[in-house]
């Protein structure tokens, strides 16, 4: 029996994708199922792990529908990083997970985030680690520590109802800030200090490798036939990075997403302020990200509360953000004036400041809707731009190509303000899908149907329209990123102040 195709599967903050690929990368069928995010207080942000397994199921289920299934021989899970749910002994979940963008553990952060850990751990300390939650959760939740079974990142979680076994890839689990990244392995001291150990984890396997295979009752649940094989995964960014061609030296991807993710490929560990290190989906390898927690969110939250736009009622078959990137198009560069500071989630690399806000600075009454939208877009690059120079001058890589994936890179408009502001050669993935497709690469040299996973990148990777920086627009932003590296630093002391005034 020919098994020449593959599932990638991305459980991401919104929804559960899953795509079949064929051994050139293309896409055969793909379906998504959304669900629920709750943010039950400032600051929050959790989820009910089981709707990630009903909506990754479901889509499984659609997407095997309209192609022949029996030719499927494995399939392979990317995911939200960092988040992480609690389950007793039988898999169960105890309390909501909680997600990486969740910041409530900022005490946890100032008591226990040292040095010492950033340099095991290669992430600067920050609430986005599970670690940090896990001893919010022992000073406040005590009896859910007391409960639990497992402490579970989205990948472990979804191979346990595949395969039925307690099993993840260590580049799924070191986000949650419990891996030693000289050694892809668990730290004693971190476990000792969040009151669990290796038995509440699962047992950690390098990403590409088969961990099992679809136990018959999900088969049958899946429309899948017997055999079909569950390779480990690796985290969304590190897919991405894979399934974009990043592995390649000096180029980085950039991940336009809910957060905007950037990295580059290094065969050897470092760590420093200016990213975070994380384990590539090579086995091995490092992947060495900065990190915008706030990208398409932000440009969401201003279409959901302030824009206002229906295109239906003008009869058009438009999106608000496609109404307002045309508008936003026939601005000048800087938007007139205004700038953005796009910390709505507070500020990642390098300043890792949970207090950090956004701003609109140089508001007038000449600017309107179309204004604030490419404001947000450049202030998004701008930032883009400082923390790669950041990351570039820590690792002593200059990069000369940036490859764009995710939904902001279906964009012309913002893919050619990234190029302007940030000098570079900007290039768009061919494969839209490009996180799903990482995950698919790791199922297709898993099961040989690709000799490797450097070759399966090779064979099902590419790019296609790329965008040249521009010769006036260029320098105009130049000017304006002079007055943007600023605004934070002026207002850091601003941000502390009234963080503790509204607590």
């Amino acid at each position: 029996m020919l098994r020449d195709c593959v599932i990638g599967i991305d459980c991401s903050t919104t929804a559960a994708k899953a795509v079949v690929w064929n051994a050139q990368g293309g896409v055969l069928s793909q379906v998504r199922r959304p669900f629920d995010l709750s943010q039950p207080r400032p600051g929050w942000g959790e989820q009910n792990a089981e709707d990630w397994w009903t909506a990754t199921a479901e889509a499984i289920r659609r997407a095997v529908q309209t192609v022949d299934s029996s030719r499927i021989g494995a399939l392979c899970v990317t995911h939200q990083r960092e988040s992480f749910v609690c389950v007793d002994e039988g898999g169960v979940p105890i309390r909501p997970a909680m997600l990486w963008l969740d910041t409530r553990a900022t005490e946890e952060v100032a008591g226990y985030g040292t040095e010492e850990v950033h340099r095991i751990t290669g992430k600067p300390p920050n609430p986005t680690p599970a670690w940090y939650k896990l001893l919010w959760l022992a000073k406040h939740e005590p009896e859910t520590l007391a409960r639990i079974g497992r402490v579970v990142d989205v990948h472990g979680f979804l191979v346990h109802r595949l395969t039925g076994q307690w099993l993840t890839s260590w580049a799924s689990a070191d986000p949650l800030g419990l891996v030693d990244m000289s050694t892809f392995d668990y730290d004693e001291s971190l476990l000792e200090a969040a009151g669990i150990g290796r038995s509440n984890l699962s047992e950690l396997r390098p990403p590409g490798s088969i961990l099992g295979y679809l136990a018959d009752d999900v088969a049958v649940r899946l429309g899948l036939p017997a055999g079909v094989a569950v390779v480990a995964g690796a985290g969304d960014g590190q897919c991405a990075q894979l399934g974009s061609g990043g592995t390649i030296g000096g180029r980085a991807y950039l991940n336009l997403g809910s957060g905007i993710v950037s990295g580059t490929y290094a065969d050897h560990y470092s760590y420093a302020r200016e990213y975070r290190t994380l384990s590539a989906a090579v086995p091995g390898a490092y992947t060495l990200e900065t990190f915008i927690g706030g990208g398409t969110v932000n440009l969401k939250w201003f279409v959901e509360n302030f824009a206002g736009i229906d295109a239906r009622l003008l009869g058009l078959d438009l999106t608000p953000e496609q109404v307002l990137e045309a508008a936003a198009a026939q601005l000048p560069p800087g938007a007139e004036g205004l700038l953005a500071l796009p910390y709505w989630t507070g500020a990642l690399t390098p300043y890792w400041d949970h207090n950090a806000r956004g701003i609109l600075l140089g508001l007038t009454g000449v600017h309107g809707k179309a204004h604030v939208y490419r404001a947000l877009l450049e202030g998004l690059a701008f930032e883009q731009r400082l923390l790669t120079t950041g990351a570039e001058r820590a690792q002593g890589q200059p990069l000369a190509e940036i490859v764009a994936l995710g939904g902001g890179s279906r964009s012309p408009l913002w893919c050619q303000i990234l190029a302007d502001v940030m000098q570079r050669t900007v290039s768009v993935v061919r494969e839209p899908e490009s996180t799903c497709l990482g995950a698919g690469m790791l199922a297709a040299a898993a099961i040989g149907i690709h000799g490797s996973i450097e070759s399966a990148a090779k064979a099902m990777s590419g790019t296609g329209t790329s965008y040249e920086p521009q010769g006036g627009p260029a320098a105009a932003y130049e000017r304006l990123y002079a007055v943007y590296r600023d605004v934070y630093g002026a207002n850091r002391e601003i941000f502390a102040r009234l963080a503790e005034a509204t607590r």
